[in-house]
């Protein structure tokens, strides 16, 4: 396939960025779409030329730094897939394909594709996780949990923290982000003693990152590459209600 590739190039921050077009011959179909990166790193690299930051790890569907918007669509025109499982084979012979970084007030742009996404970070530092003592590790079926529980409860867990969700809002909201840490803790006996706190301090945090508001458009779960439901983000707002309400000073 020959294929023209409109790049955002970004030196850093403070910089002015701009797409820069590129022209790939011969792309072959089985290729993922960062072997093509890869691709036409090495030749620009081959012209002495600066290579096109992009971030990437496992390439496995699992890590979420593959973070790209692919012709306006966060990971790019597949469902429920990461932008390392795309492959060329859903482009077409002379396609014109856009890359972009993830675009949000909460992101700022480090260089080309790469932007920092540390304020996800922070919101899992400021509860999203459960305080026990370490030790012996209980036998697993020391805590019963119900089957629906702990089914909805995976499903929550199952979040790769990647952003597209907040790069797909127009509002660049973390809100299903944010809840499926929540619901995933929440859902469980060890998430209970902590939840009032995890709940307030989570969401405040979001705030104070500059996220923008849901406005129930959905377009995060359409986007999510894991499918993870607006559904826990009902379930955080009952959560939030009820410790606001209900919780002393924390």
């Amino acid at each position: 396939m020959k294929l023209t590739l409109k790049v955002w190039r970004q030196k850093d921050g403070q910089a002015k960025g701009k797409l820069e077009t590129y022209v790939l011959d011969d792309v072959n179909s089985h290729m993922s779409f960062l072997e093509m990166l890869d691709v036409l790193n090495e030749q620009l690299i081959a012209k002495r030329e600066e290579p096109i930051a992009f971030e990437h790890d496992c390439r496995e569907g699992i890590c979420g730094t593959c973070s790209l918007v692919i012709n306006g669509q966060p990971h790019g025109p597949m469902q429920k897939t990461t932008t390392c499982q795309l492959h060329m084979r859903h482009f077409n012979d002379g396609d014109t394909i856009v890359i972009e970084p993830y675009r949000a007030v909460a992101f700022p742009v480090l260089k080309d594709l790469v932007v920092d996404r540390a304020a996800l970070d922070r919101i899992i530092q400021a509860g999203g996780f459960v305080s026990v003592s370490t030790g012996q590790a209980q036998d697993a079926n020391a805590i019963p949990v119900e089957k629906d529980q702990a089914s909805h409860a995976f499903d929550a867990a199952a979040c790769i923290g990647c952003g597209a969700c907040i790069a797909a809002c127009p509002n660049s909201s973390a809100m299903l982000f944010t809840s499926a840490k929540v619901s995933h803790l929440a859902l469980l006996p060890q998430g209970k003693v902590e939840a009032k706190r995890r709940v307030l301090n989570m969401v405040k945090q979001m705030d104070l990152e500059g996220f923008g508001n849901c406005s129930n458009i959905t377009a995060c779960e359409a986007e999510c590459p894991k499918g993870i439901s607006v559904e826990n983000i009902a379930r955080m707002n009952r959560e939030y209600l009820s410790a606001s309400f209900t919780s002393e000073e924390l």
